[in-house]
């Protein structure tokens, strides 16, 4: 009986440990949150208090319009479903040929592939942009989209081929001998089967591309109509006056869509990381 009192005290412990460590987390952004209902002299005179005493829209209301953040998120969306969609089926068909096929020069490419992961965005930002204004593509969401696709994404393609090389043959072979090529095996069998590695993907892009802020900054500075949330919240600072409270409600925005996505398709995401290790 004692042994177990012991157990369940130091359990106690720990588990109060770990919640002052996860409050002390977890406080900027909790902080962040209220402060988007203060007022500038609330936001100022409140210091850590989380607590507005005033709760207020206003700061919502003049990020939406008056900073054109109704724009910028349309701009946001439009960028990162698309740039999604592209990753998901390039990244699932390629890592589909890494995983299950064998082919000359295969450990070349998985060799470029892995060490493309040591050159860093900045050094190749501008290539990209003198790639994109060859091609007439800078100050345009299709010329941003492109960008936001290019990059080997490694991960992606480790993850989507790890888990197609766990997958046995007899099943392929089975959709061959009722009639399917290459591409009916790939889209009807295959793809759906990796279905907790595809919501994986999604949410990892989804969440780079919804917060990349380098890329926009560059291709659309001729352009601010064409800005995405996060270079729309870096517009806010001013060169003398900063308006904080307004970044906050922006940025309490532009949070919103990753937290709601990651909610829904978290099982998905922990199911998928899981799978591709295990395998």
């Amino acid at each position: 009986m004692n042994t177990k009192i012991k157990h369940m005290a130091g359990r106690s412990v720990l588990y109060l440990i770990l919640s002052v460590f996860a409050f002390v987390w977890v406080y900027p952004f909790i902080w962040m949150i209220t402060a988007s209902f203060k007022t500038q002299d609330e936001f100022w005179g409140s210091g850590l208090n989380i607590f507005p005493q005033n709760p207020t829209l206003d700061n919502f209301i003049r990020s939406w319009n008056n900073a054109n953040f109704s724009q910028y998120f349309s701009n946001t969306i439009i960028v990162t479903i698309s740039s999604v969609i592209i990753v998901l089926l390039c990244t699932s068909a390629a890592g589909y040929a890494l995983g299950r096929y064998m082919f000359p020069g295969k450990k070349v490419v998985l060799g470029i592939f892995m060490a493309s992961i040591t050159i860093p965005l900045t050094f190749t930002i501008i290539p990209i942009y003198e790639l994109l204004n060859g091609l007439h593509m800078t100050n345009s969401l299709l010329g941003l989209i492109i960008a936001e696709c290019g990059g080997s994404h490694i991960l992606f393609l480790m993850l989507f081929s790890s888990f197609y090389t766990s997958i046995p043959n007899e099943m392929e072979e089975a959709a061959i001998v009722d009639g399917c090529g290459f591409l009916q095996t790939y889209f009807k069998i295959m793809f759906p089967l990796g279905k907790p590695v595809i919501v994986t993907v999604v949410i990892m892009q989804f969440i780079w591309t919804w917060n990349s802020f380098l890329l926009p900054l560059v291709l659309t500075l001729s352009k601010p109509e064409l800005r995405t949330l996060a270079v729309g919240l870096y517009a806010l600072k001013g060169e003398h006056v900063v308006d904080w409270t307004g970044i906050a409600a922006g940025a309490s925005i532009a949070v919103v869509p990753v937290i709601v996505l990651f909610i829904c398709l978290q099982k998905y995401f922990v199911d998928g990381i899981a799978g591709a290790v295990k395998s």
